[in-house]
C-alpha cells in the first residue's frame, strides 16, 4: 500500500516514516501543502496522513481540494489542533478519521489499518481467501493454517491483490503500491515477486490476465 505523509515537523515525520516503512508501506513524505497538492494530482495513494498547520497551503485546504476533485482515498488527519470545532470542520471537509498529537504510534497504525479495510469494503481485520490468511496487524501469513515467510515486497503485492478479489491490477499499478519516489524499480520486479508468491502459495492463487495484469479470482 502506498501512503502520502504531509508533516512539516522533521522529528515527527522521520519517526512516522520509519514506522510505516517497517510495516511494509511505501511512503512519500512532503512537508508543505503545495507539495502535497502536487503529489495528489500526479500520484494515486491508498491513504493520506494529513497534518493541518503546514507551510504554503493549510492542510484543510488540501483536503477540500482533494475531495473537490472527487478523489476518494481515505484521509487521516494528524494534528495538534484539538478544539472540537476544528475536529468537526476537518471531518465535515471530508476526512475519514482524526488523531491528535501527540499520538500513540500503535494507535496510528490501527487507525490506518481500519481505514484501509473500509476502503477495500471489508470489516474483518484478517484477509482470508482460498486457504491463505494475512494479518496486517501482526504480519502473520499462513496457508491452510501453516505459517509462511514473505518478504516485505511479496507481502505488499499479495495484500494489494487479496484485499480486492476479482480486481485486476496492472504492473504499473502494483509498482505504485510497492515503491515510493526515492526507490529504484527494476524492470521485472513485479514478476519476480509474483513468481515467489506462487512458489509459496500455489500457482492458482494469483492469475495472470494476459496483456492486462494480475488478480486473485473471487472464486
Amino acid at each position: 500500500m502506498r501512503l502520502l505523509l504531509l508533516e512539516d515537523d522533521v522529528m515527527i515525520g522521520e519517526a512516522v516514516l520509519d514506522l510505516l516503512r517497517a510495516e511494509h508501506y511505501a511512503v512519500d513524505w512532503v512537508k508543505d501543502g503545495e507539495a502535497a497538492e502536487s503529489a495528489l494530482r500526479t500520484q494515486d495513494y491508498d491513504l493520506v496522513l494529513l497534518d493541518l498547520g503546514v507551510p504554503r497551503r493549510d492542510g484543510l485546504e488540501v483536503l477540500r481540494n482533494l475531495r473537490g476533485r472527487k478523489q476518494r482515498m481515505p484521509v487521516l488527519i494528524t494534528t495538534a489542533r484539538d478544539a472540537i470545532q476544528q475536529r468537526v470542520e476537518g471531518l465535515d471537509a471530508g476526512a475519514d478519521d482524526y488523531v491528535l498529537k501527540p499520538y500513540d504510534l500503535d494507535e496510528l497504525l490501527a487507525r490506518i489499518r481500519a481505514l484501509l479495510r473500509r476502503a477495500a469494503g471489508r470489516a474483518e481485520p484478517v484477509y482470508e481467501h482460498k486457504g491463505v490468511s494475512l494479518n496486517p496487524a501482526t504480519h502473520e501469513a499462513t496457508v491452510e493454517g501453516k505459517p509462511i515467510v514473505l518478504s516485505a515486497r511479496e507481502w505488499a503485492v499479495l495484500e494489494a491483490l487479496i484485499a480486492r478479489p476479482g480486481l485486476i491490477l496492472s504492473r504499473p499499478q502494483l509498482e505504485e503500491k510497492l515503491y515510493s519516489w526515492k526507490d529504484e524499480i527494476s524492470s521485472n520486479a513485479v514478476e519476480v515477486y509474483i513468481h515467489g508468491l506462487r512458489k509459496k502459495l500455489g500457482a492458482d492463487l494469483i492469475r495472470n490476465v494476459r496483456g492486462v495484469g494480475y488478480m486473485v479470482p473471487k472464486e
